[in-house]
């Protein structure tokens, strides 16, 4: 998966010494036109379909989902959110973040209904769409949220398909050390 680059000014500070040590980066990405600073992780975290679905889909190019954190930072006031990208396959159920029903993720401790967050106006959104046909939205986290999602061994994305139906989504690898990194990356500590 190729990612285009940001058109924008890469920030870099004193974590370059630390470059070595986290898997995943977090990124600062300062938009020209509004003067905000806004943090990602280096590549959002790509979702596979469930493996059930999958199966019934065999010979069809299948729908993926991406997330990722961000932080908008204007002048000091901080603010949190996730972005979500669905990448419809030409499987016939691509999901609709923008559907009236619930976005849920899926934790240890149980579902988080995401809500859709009016996003701050900048030149650029802080991350690529991955398909440009796809479906992006933002939802809103707060911190404690945002702490809650990193330690999770589960993170399941559960979105509504056109049919009515569920799809689920699922990292293939645990998102735990690239999420915890973004949260130390951006001085955010769980106590």
């Amino acid at each position: 998966m190729r990612i285009a680059p940001f058109p924008v000014v890469l920030l870099l500070g004193s974590s370059l010494g630390c470059a070595g040590h986290s898997p995943v980066k977090s990124v600062e990405l300062l938009d020209a036109r509004t003067g905000a600073t806004v943090a990602v992780l280096k590549a959002p975290i790509e979702l596979l379909p469930s493996a059930q679905y999958a199966s019934l889909v065999p010979h069809k190019r299948v729908s993926f989902a991406y997330l990722g954190p961000v932080e908008w930072n204007r002048s000091g006031t901080l603010s949190y959110g996730l972005w979500i990208h669905i990448a419809p396959g030409n499987d016939g159920r691509p999901g609709d973040i923008h559907a009236a029903a619930a976005v849920t993720l899926m934790l240890d401790d149980g579902p988080l209904t995401l809500a859709r967050m009016q996003t701050p106006m900048l030149g650029r959104d802080p991350y690529p769409p991955v398909a440009p046909w796809g479906q992006s939205g933002y939802f809103g986290l707060d911190v404690e949220t945002l702490g809650r999602v990193a330690a999770s061994h589960r993170l399941d994305l559960e979105v509504p398909a056109k049919d009515g139906s569920i799809m689920t989504f699922s990292p293939a690898s645990d998102t735990r050390p690239v999420l915890t990194q973004y949260l130390k990356a951006r001085g955010i500590t769980r106590d």
